[in-house]
């Protein structure tokens, strides 16, 4: 039976607390070290956030970014510290987009694998840039053909967020403000995490009852470097464990394929599209929900 369910806005987006959820952080792309000068440093700063806490994730690379010995030097660093490597494609093209058959995306994708696999903690999970899976059924299914024969396993995520929007922010904030404490754009990023979460939680009690084991989509970039330790805090603050990507990923809910075009987005938004749920949030990464909150802040 198709399920219809008209979700409030307002009421998906209040905090959930104390029904046992858990989270798994990704990262995905990589920092360039030939255009980023503090690249280095922020890489750093990110391991150390996890390797304080004794947390493992998985990092989705972009070979564009990081096909240098500086790039490459970064991404080893990961593998070394536990965390799992992963495809995120080497020119992050899209498969939504109509100029991108399956034949050059997935040579796309396996000119990444070259790139990766002999890094310690390669692991063939592959994540979708932008998250967009195809607007046809022959790109969506022929793709996900070859992931199975070529052994390939999904790598979805249940908590979409605007990371990239607020890292914007916080750069611009950076220029003008260096000698300044940035608490004001911190609490608004850590709110608009939290609000993702809560968004995506609702869908899944939704869905299924039950909250899912989520994997939340970060990228590596200048804020998560800087507040990774107050994400993770936050995280805890409110009651929710963070696992690895491993564990989360033993969620039967990464192993559905949902019928619906275009396909992609966060696996419980796909799956509620499939169900028939009336008013999902849609896109979940648009600087419209984000933009009047930092306009108000002065950000």
């Amino acid at each position: 039976m198709i399920l219809r369910i008209t979700l409030s806005f307002l009421l998906l987006m209040q905090p959930v607390y104390g029904a046992g959820q858990s989270v798994a952080l990704s990262f995905d792309d990589g920092f360039d070290a030939r255009t980023q000068s503090q690249a280095p440093e922020w890489n750093t700063a990110i391991l150390d956030s996890l390797s304080k806490v004794g947390l493992k994730t998985i990092f989705y690379v972009t070979g564009s970014r990081i096909d240098s010995p500086e790039g490459l030097t970064l991404v080893s660093a990961w593998g070394a510290a536990g965390h799992s490597v992963a495809n995120h494609t080497y020119s992050h093209f899209s498969l939504g987009s109509d100029q991108i058959s399956v034949e050059s995306f997935v040579s796309d994708v396996e000119r990444n694998e070259t790139l990766l696999k002999e890094i310690s903690g390669w692991t063939k999970r592959f994540r979708f840039p932008y998250l967009k899976e195809g607007r046809t059924a022959e790109k969506r299914d022929g793709f996900r053909r070859w992931m199975t024969d070529h052994g390939y396993q999904a790598g979805s995520v249940s908590i979409d967020t605007s990371d990239w929007y607020y890292n914007n922010s916080y750069l611009v904030w950076l220029e003008n403000h260096a000698q300044e404490e940035p608490s004001r754009l911190r609490d608004a990023y850590l709110e608009h995490l939290w609000n993702r979460a809560s968004y995506y939680d609702s869908l899944s009690q939704s869905i299924f009852n039950r909250s899912v084991k989520h994997v939340i989509l970060l990228h590596t970039n200048a804020i998560n470097a800087t507040f990774l330790d107050d994400i993770i805090a936050m995280f805890r603050s409110k009651g929710w464990n963070i696992i690895s990507p491993e564990e989360a990923y033993q969620d039967p809910v990464y192993s559905e394929k949902p019928d619906v075009l275009p396909a992609g987005e966060s696996i419980l938004w796909s799956i509620a599209k499939e169900k028939g749920m009336q008013g999902l949030r849609y896109p979940a990464e648009d600087g419209v929900y984000e933009k009047p909150i930092l306009d108000a802040l002065g950000l």
